[in-house]
């Protein structure tokens, strides 16, 4: 009897690094038991990164095609020779630059693309040229998808893409396993005593996410807390300027820099409240994690952020780039232990509802069917 054919399905992408993309990329492809779709990436930035190592180490084709400065119109050829090589069905193109060289390369062919928003920057912003061009991009676009309904809506607003057209499907993460014994671990290591209040947040240190307002807002909640502690899981360009703050405001005894950390569930485990400050988010990865692990989360109102997390209920949403209103929503929920128990229990049964992996790939999977080459 012969194999029911598999649907090959081509992710077109920046590259493989770690990052919130990408792992919405790797979710889908480990997640998926390779019964109904054959499917592989490709990159237009060089290195892969270490997701797309990790995935080639499961014999996962990964294959990359830089793109030089400014347009690259042989880009588009390349890709067009590719996915007419490969025999590709289905190109899924993630973000809006791989969704240009893709939509191009597969135009006037069998091959259906779908495009799907990641995130936005800040502040967002348009051009006259997407105005025009977005519109005809549609004409060839089979489906389009953003990862929260502020994505959806900066889609319409800002790329001129009908509001109609757009799917939202949230991102889905697998949940975290800990190992109790290393969470131990790791409070030895730290000397941690047993009443320290822990907040953490684990992102890369970039001024969109503004962690320069959560330390300041750290040093209002240590005249409250003396006892608590801040973890800061990551690196990147804005570390020495946190550095400086830190030691500004005289705080360093109660901050913790860990750098970057590969796979930090024991790290979030620790914590009693995780953290999200950034002044833009689509839907962070992380704070999935965190409500897996049934943390309480004080986040912005930025982006996707208030479409996770419900004030009051599974966390504090506090507006934009405020220090005072940050502070006070942590000092509240570390003075009312009833209160962040129960934001706890809910995130864990937000997250199980609505951000399990399974539940994105179902949305997917459900998209790859309905579209036939």
């Amino acid at each position: 009897m012969k194999n029911k054919y598999r649907k090959k399905i081509l992710h077109i992408t920046y590259d493989m690094r770690i990052g919130g993309t990408e792992m919405v990329i790797k979710n889908l492809i480990e997640g998926e038991n390779n019964s109904l779709f054959e499917q592989s990436i490709l990159c237009i930035e060089a290195p892969v990164g270490p997701f797309g190592e990790m995935l080639k180490e499961k014999m996962v084709t990964i294959d990359v095609i830089p793109r030089q400065d400014g347009f690259d119109a042989t880009l588009i050829k390349k890709i067009r020779h590719y996915i007419k090589r490969h025999k590709i069905d289905i190109l899924h193109c993630h973000q809006y630059t791989p969704w240009v060289y893709g939509v191009l390369a597969a135009a006037f062919s069998n091959v259906k693309v779908i495009f799907t928003e990641h995130g936005r920057f800040y502040p967002d912003s348009s051009s006259w040229k997407r105005k025009i061009i977005n519109p005809l991009l549609m004409l060839f676009t089979d489906h389009c998808t953003a990862i929260s309904e502020a994505t959806k809506q900066a889609l319409v607003d800002f790329e001129s893409i009908p509001k109609n057209r757009i799917e939202v499907v949230y991102n889905g993460i697998i949940p975290l396993i800990i190992d109790i014994k290393k969470v131990e671990e790791l409070r030895q290591k730290y000397n941690i005593p047993t009443d320290t209040k822990i907040l953490g947040t684990i992102a890369r240190l970039d001024p969109i996410k503004n962690q320069t307002m959560m330390l300041r807002a750290f040093s209002q909640v240590l005249e409250s807390y003396s006892n608590a502690l801040l973890f800061i899981i990551g690196d990147g360009e804005e570390r020495e300027v946190l550095e400086n703050l830190v030691d500004e405001l005289s705080i360093r005894k109660n901050i913790i820099f860990t750098g970057y950390i590969a796979q930090p569930a024991d790290y979030l485990q620790m914590m009693d409240i995780f953290l999200l400050s950034s002044l833009s988010e689509g839907t962070s990865m992380t704070l999935l994690e965190a409500m897996s692990l049934s943390k309480p989360c004080v986040v912005t109102d930025a982006g996707g952020n208030p479409e996770i997390i419900k004030h009051q209920i599974n966390g504090f949403v506090t507006e934009n780039n405020n220090v005072e209103q940050y502070a006070q929503a942590i000092i509240k929920s570390l003075s009312n232990l009833i209160l962040l128990k129960k934001m706890g229990l809910n995130a864990k049964t937000q997250f199980t509802e609505r951000f399990e992996n399974s539940i994105m790939l179902e949305k997917y999977h459900a998209i790859y069917n309905n579209i036939n080459p």
